[in-house]
Protein backbone atom coordinates (compact mmCIF):
# COMPACT_ATOMS: atom_id res chain seq x y z
CA UNK A 1 0.00 0.00 0.00
CA UNK A 2 1.70 3.44 -1.20
CA UNK A 3 -1.66 6.13 -0.94
CA UNK A 4 -4.31 6.09 1.43
CA UNK A 5 -7.65 8.52 1.42
CA UNK A 6 -8.70 8.75 5.43
CA UNK A 7 -11.97 10.13 5.78
CA UNK A 8 -12.96 11.47 9.32
CA UNK A 9 -9.21 12.27 10.01
CA UNK A 10 -9.06 14.04 12.97
CA UNK A 11 -11.40 11.53 14.42
CA UNK A 12 -10.41 8.87 17.13
CA UNK A 13 -9.83 5.91 14.88
CA UNK A 14 -9.76 7.86 11.62
CA UNK A 15 -6.45 9.48 13.24
CA UNK A 16 -5.19 6.68 14.51
CA UNK A 17 -5.41 5.07 11.51
CA UNK A 18 -3.65 7.56 9.79
CA UNK A 19 -0.66 7.37 11.87
CA UNK A 20 -0.78 3.73 11.89
CA UNK A 21 -0.45 3.52 8.17
CA UNK A 22 2.11 6.31 8.15
CA UNK A 23 4.46 4.92 10.44
CA UNK A 24 4.70 1.84 7.75
CA UNK A 25 5.50 4.99 5.09
CA UNK A 26 2.17 5.25 3.33
CA UNK A 27 1.27 8.85 2.24
CA UNK A 28 -1.46 9.52 3.65
CA UNK A 29 -4.37 11.83 2.60
CA UNK A 30 -6.61 13.19 5.38
CA UNK A 31 -10.00 14.75 5.24
CA UNK A 32 -12.55 15.92 8.17
CA UNK A 33 -14.92 18.18 8.97
CA UNK A 34 -13.07 20.27 11.44
CA UNK A 35 -10.25 20.65 9.51
CA UNK A 36 -10.81 21.07 6.04
CA UNK A 37 -14.54 21.35 6.43
CA UNK A 38 -15.54 18.34 4.51
CA UNK A 39 -19.52 17.73 5.25
CA UNK A 40 -20.28 14.20 4.06
CA UNK A 41 -24.21 14.78 4.88
CA UNK A 42 -23.50 17.41 1.93
CA UNK A 43 -23.10 16.42 -1.59
CA UNK A 44 -21.84 19.47 -2.97
CA UNK A 45 -19.10 19.63 0.08
CA UNK A 46 -18.49 16.07 -0.39
CA UNK A 47 -18.01 16.67 -4.61
CA UNK A 48 -15.69 19.78 -4.19
CA UNK A 49 -13.76 18.26 -1.51
CA UNK A 50 -13.13 14.53 -3.23
CA UNK A 51 -12.94 16.80 -7.05
CA UNK A 52 -9.90 18.56 -5.69
CA UNK A 53 -8.08 15.26 -4.94
CA UNK A 54 -5.86 13.26 -7.64
CA UNK A 55 -6.05 9.38 -7.07
CA UNK A 56 -5.41 6.77 -7.31
CA UNK A 57 -5.41 5.16 -3.85
CA UNK A 58 -4.70 1.99 -2.67
CA UNK A 59 -6.55 2.57 0.10
CA UNK A 60 -9.78 5.03 1.33
CA UNK A 61 -11.04 4.21 4.60
CA UNK A 62 -13.96 6.09 5.69
CA UNK A 63 -13.84 6.79 9.73
CA UNK A 64 -16.99 9.25 9.91
CA UNK A 65 -19.97 9.03 12.35
CA UNK A 66 -21.35 9.31 15.48
CA UNK A 67 -23.58 7.29 18.12
CA UNK A 68 -25.29 10.25 19.68
CA UNK A 69 -26.51 12.98 17.61
CA UNK A 70 -27.92 16.25 19.49
CA UNK A 71 -28.28 14.85 22.46
CA UNK A 72 -30.69 12.14 20.95
CA UNK A 73 -29.38 8.81 23.07
CA UNK A 74 -29.65 6.00 21.26
CA UNK A 75 -33.37 4.45 21.87
CA UNK A 76 -33.59 1.75 24.58
CA UNK A 77 -37.41 1.17 23.77
CA UNK A 78 -39.74 2.13 20.93
CA UNK A 79 -41.27 4.71 23.21
CA UNK A 80 -38.00 6.70 22.77
CA UNK A 81 -37.61 6.57 19.45
CA UNK A 82 -38.06 10.14 17.69
CA UNK A 83 -38.22 10.69 13.56
CA UNK A 84 -35.50 13.64 13.63
CA UNK A 85 -33.27 11.00 15.76
CA UNK A 86 -33.31 8.45 12.87
CA UNK A 87 -33.19 10.72 10.12
CA UNK A 88 -29.96 12.29 11.85
CA UNK A 89 -28.21 8.71 12.50
CA UNK A 90 -29.51 8.13 8.63
CA UNK A 91 -28.21 11.59 7.01
CA UNK A 92 -25.27 10.58 8.89
CA UNK A 93 -23.95 7.12 8.87
CA UNK A 94 -25.41 5.68 5.76
CA UNK A 95 -26.17 8.62 3.35
CA UNK A 96 -22.43 10.48 4.20
CA UNK A 97 -20.51 6.64 3.54
CA UNK A 98 -22.45 5.96 0.29
CA UNK A 99 -22.13 10.01 -0.99
CA UNK A 100 -17.88 9.50 -0.08
CA UNK A 101 -17.99 6.60 -2.08
CA UNK A 102 -20.19 7.68 -4.88
CA UNK A 103 -17.21 10.74 -5.24
CA UNK A 104 -14.27 9.02 -4.87
CA UNK A 105 -14.86 6.14 -7.37
CA UNK A 106 -12.56 7.81 -9.68
CA UNK A 107 -9.84 8.08 -7.26
CA UNK A 108 -9.42 3.68 -7.13
CA UNK A 109 -8.06 1.91 -9.11
CA UNK A 110 -9.75 -0.12 -11.76
CA UNK A 111 -6.69 -2.60 -12.81
CA UNK A 112 -5.04 -3.02 -9.29
CA UNK A 113 -5.58 -4.18 -5.85
CA UNK A 114 -7.43 -1.31 -3.94
CA UNK A 115 -9.84 -1.13 -0.68
CA UNK A 116 -12.86 1.03 0.18
CA UNK A 117 -13.76 0.22 3.88
CA UNK A 118 -15.90 2.15 5.67
CA UNK A 119 -16.72 2.15 9.77
CA UNK A 120 -20.21 -0.34 10.63
CA UNK A 121 -20.43 -1.95 14.25
CA UNK A 122 -21.87 -5.08 14.69
CA UNK A 123 -25.00 -3.73 16.29
CA UNK A 124 -25.87 -2.51 12.21
CA UNK A 125 -26.22 -7.03 12.12
CA UNK A 126 -29.89 -7.80 11.06
CA UNK A 127 -28.89 -11.50 12.15
CA UNK A 128 -26.75 -10.94 15.20
CA UNK A 129 -29.68 -8.21 16.99
CA UNK A 130 -30.58 -10.42 20.15
CA UNK A 131 -30.98 -7.33 22.39
CA UNK A 132 -33.29 -5.12 20.28
CA UNK A 133 -33.11 -1.63 21.20
CA UNK A 134 -30.85 1.50 19.47
CA UNK A 135 -33.60 1.45 16.36
CA UNK A 136 -32.05 4.96 14.93
CA UNK A 137 -28.47 3.85 15.17
CA UNK A 138 -28.98 -0.02 14.00
CA UNK A 139 -31.04 0.91 11.21
CA UNK A 140 -28.47 3.24 10.00
CA UNK A 141 -25.52 0.65 10.30
CA UNK A 142 -27.71 -1.68 8.74
CA UNK A 143 -28.32 0.68 5.62
CA UNK A 144 -25.08 1.31 5.56
CA UNK A 145 -23.67 -2.58 4.87
CA UNK A 146 -26.20 -2.61 2.64
CA UNK A 147 -24.98 0.36 1.09
CA UNK A 148 -21.75 -0.79 0.65
CA UNK A 149 -22.68 -4.77 -0.36
CA UNK A 150 -24.55 -3.12 -3.27
CA UNK A 151 -21.24 -0.88 -4.24
CA UNK A 152 -19.38 -3.89 -4.26
CA UNK A 153 -21.32 -5.75 -6.81
CA UNK A 154 -21.51 -2.81 -9.38
CA UNK A 155 -18.10 -1.91 -8.97
CA UNK A 156 -16.65 -5.55 -9.17
CA UNK A 157 -17.62 -5.09 -12.80
CA UNK A 158 -15.77 -2.59 -13.40
CA UNK A 159 -12.56 -2.67 -10.44
CA UNK A 160 -11.84 -6.38 -10.58
CA UNK A 161 -9.02 -6.19 -8.21
CA UNK A 162 -11.51 -3.73 -5.64
CA UNK A 163 -12.49 -5.21 -2.21
CA UNK A 164 -15.62 -3.11 -0.97
CA UNK A 165 -16.08 -4.23 2.74
CA UNK A 166 -17.91 -2.89 6.24
CA UNK A 167 -15.87 -3.01 9.44
CA UNK A 168 -16.45 -2.97 13.05
CA UNK A 169 -13.76 -1.96 15.09
CA UNK A 170 -15.17 -3.13 18.60
CA UNK A 171 -15.94 -0.93 21.27
CA UNK A 172 -12.92 1.52 20.94
CA UNK A 173 -12.19 4.70 23.45
CA UNK A 174 -13.04 7.81 22.12
CA UNK A 175 -15.47 10.17 22.61
CA UNK A 176 -17.99 8.30 20.22
CA UNK A 177 -18.68 5.89 22.56
CA UNK A 178 -18.46 7.45 26.29
CA UNK A 179 -21.11 6.75 28.30
CA UNK A 180 -21.46 3.00 26.38
CA UNK A 181 -18.77 1.29 27.59
CA UNK A 182 -19.52 -0.76 30.77
CA UNK A 183 -20.64 -3.95 29.41
CA UNK A 184 -18.22 -4.71 26.60
CA UNK A 185 -14.39 -4.60 26.38
CA UNK A 186 -13.16 -1.71 24.76
CA UNK A 187 -9.74 -0.73 22.82
CA UNK A 188 -7.15 2.34 23.04
CA UNK A 189 -8.03 3.71 19.54
CA UNK A 190 -4.41 2.66 18.76
CA UNK A 191 -5.32 -0.29 19.56
CA UNK A 192 -8.27 -0.26 17.00
CA UNK A 193 -5.80 0.94 14.36
CA UNK A 194 -3.28 -1.52 14.68
CA UNK A 195 -6.40 -4.38 14.51
CA UNK A 196 -8.51 -2.61 11.80
CA UNK A 197 -4.96 -1.79 9.24
CA UNK A 198 -4.40 -6.10 9.80
CA UNK A 199 -7.87 -6.71 8.79
CA UNK A 200 -7.41 -4.17 5.52
CA UNK A 201 -4.05 -6.06 4.98
CA UNK A 202 -5.90 -9.16 3.94
CA UNK A 203 -8.61 -8.46 1.96
CA UNK A 204 -8.68 -9.11 -1.55
CA UNK A 205 -11.30 -9.44 -4.53
CA UNK A 206 -12.60 -12.38 -2.86
CA UNK A 207 -13.70 -10.71 0.09
CA UNK A 208 -15.71 -7.21 -1.64
CA UNK A 209 -19.35 -6.44 -0.68
CA UNK A 210 -18.33 -8.89 3.05
CA UNK A 211 -18.45 -7.27 6.33
CA UNK A 212 -16.01 -7.79 9.06
CA UNK A 213 -14.97 -7.20 12.74
CA UNK A 214 -11.65 -6.05 14.11
CA UNK A 215 -10.48 -9.70 13.91
CA UNK A 216 -11.37 -10.33 10.25
CA UNK A 217 -14.31 -12.77 11.43
CA UNK A 218 -17.03 -12.13 8.86
CA UNK A 219 -20.24 -10.64 10.16
CA UNK A 220 -23.81 -11.76 9.38
CA UNK A 221 -26.08 -8.75 8.10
Amino acid sequence: MDRALIIGRSGGIGSAVAEALEARGVFVTGLSRSGDGLDVTDEASVARHLGALEGPFDLVFVATGALVIDGAQPEKALKALTAKAMVDQFTLNAVGPALVLKHCVRLLPRREPAVFAALSARVGSIGDNRLGGWYSYRTAKAAVNQVLHGAAVELSRTHKQLCVAALHPGTVETRFTEGYQDHNPTVTAAEAAANLVRVIDGLGPEDTGKFFDWQGEEVPW
